[in-house]
């Protein structure tokens, strides 16, 4: 709202500084020390409002150390890192942003889903929650929604060349000639690793003949559909010691943001010669804001913990993380982005398939790990809670940094 306010100012009342609202970088800077300033000072009155209401979690007996003391402790904490996130982004984004709709769909959707699961455990006293199916259902429904919007909104496109040229100028007054771009509506994402390396999901279809590209909704949409469901399920699992999902989390965002201001950029973009997205840099505001919040409520989070974020934090970030991967066209990324929600569900996907499969064969079901998600397996060997975060955090920061030289590794 404020960005509206200022660019008034601007460009109707000619206020001398006001033009500096123009700029992403400004805004987004503003956007994390708020987000930062939010979660840490106003975190506080949340957890203290959180235990006056007895929001506390139950803990299931699984043998681990030191899980006994963690009884109690309020959960639902991803509400400050909602609140910390949107804050910022309604003051300092350009709401009629398409991606930045999305996104703000996007973090309450999932955190409605994540809410309404924390709020059936600890007011109904039912363990499981939000039933699996109900939860599946939600994620479901938003992918199509993401992937609608992606697909038919007119506002997401990308850049094709045209063999042409075009006269720039930069904020230093540097004259910088580059390819004319085209705008034009793309299933197209980006394979790592590969020269040339954008691939159209459409391509999927062309055994189908002439016209095919029009049915490329059929492949687009349940690619967003998987991806969503199990970024978001991956998070969750990831969410089981203090700091852990918060702060991979954070990482990731922080490499998703680099991307996502390059690709937004047309002198970037070009001169790294990745994929161009018209209007999507604007998602740098969205990811500062988030990555304020997720450092700030570690401030909270971090071993031992004063507050846990619950399915209403975990559920909300895999979402997020999923739609801005999806929409700066890096989703296969994913795999080295959330490297750790990857191993976090693979174990549990491991674990279950072969105690299934040895109960069936040998009538007694056998495990590869001590105890899954991957993180009770290194509790259970009698790693210290914060040693097995640190070192999550130190191959996380590994996975963002490949990542990153992708931009220039094919």
């Amino acid at each position: 709202m404020l960005y509206y306010l200022f660019e008034y100012l601007d460009k109707t009342l000619d206020v001398p500084g006001t033009g500096v609202f123009q700029y992403i970088t400004f805004r987004s800077g503003l956007a994390l020390m708020l987000s930062l300033l939010l979660s840490t000072i106003y975190g506080k009155r949340v957890i203290n409002f959180l235990r006056r209401q007895q929001v506390g979690e139950t803990v299931r007996e699984l043998g681990l150390a030191g899980q006994n003391e963690k009884a109690g402790t309020p959960t639902m904490g991803g509400l400050i890192i909602i609140f910390a996130t949107l804050i910022p982004v309604l003051l300092f984004a350009r709401l009629h942003n398409i991606y930045i709709v999305l996104l703000i769909v996007t973090t309450l959707w999932m955190g409605t889903i994540g809410f309404i699961d924390d709020y059936i455990k600890i007011f109904k006293k039912d363990k499981q929650g939000l039933k699996g199916i109900f939860k599946v259902i939600g994620q479901v429904g938003l992918g199509i929604i993401v992937g609608t919007v992606l697909y038919f909104n007119p506002a997401v496109t990308v850049r094709t060349d045209t063999g042409k040229t075009d006269v720039f100028k930069t904020s230093t007054n540097t004259t910088v000639v580059l390819p004319a771009p085209v705008e034009e509506k793309s299933t197209a994402t980006t394979i790592p690793f590969i020269k040339n390396n954008e691939f159209d999901y459409a391509e999927v279809l062309s055994f189908m003949g002439d016209g095919y590209e029009k049915w490329a909704w059929l492949v687009f949409i349940p690619v967003v559909i998987f991806i969503i469901t199990a970024v978001s399920n991956g998070a969750n699992l990831t969410d089981g010691i203090d700091g852990l999902a918060a702060g991979t989390s954070a990482i990731s965002v922080l490499a998703l943001g680099i991307f996502t201001f390059v690709s937004g950029n047309i002198i970037f973009s070009n001169y790294l010669n990745i994929m161009y997205i018209p209007n999507s840099g604007e998602m740098t505001v969205f990811i500062s804001a988030f990555v304020g919040a997720l450092i700030g409520f570690l401030w909270y989070n971090s071993f031992p913990a004063s507050v846990f974020m619950g399915d209403t934090g975990s559920l909300t970030i895999g979402g997020i993380i999923a739609v801005l991967a999806i929409a700066v066209r890096k989703e296969i990324l994913i795999v080295l982005f959330c490297g750790i929600f990857l191993a976090e569900s693979a174990s549990v996907i491991i674990q279950v398939s072969y105690f299934k499969y040895t109960k069936k064969r040998f009538g007694e079901g056998r495990r590869i790990f001590l105890m899954s998600p991957l993180h009770h397996h290194y509790q259970k060997k009698g790693y210290h809670e914060s040693k097995i975060v640190t070192r999550f955090w130190i191959v996380a920061i590994m996975l963002a940094i490949l990542s990153i030289v992708t931009l220039k590794l094919r």
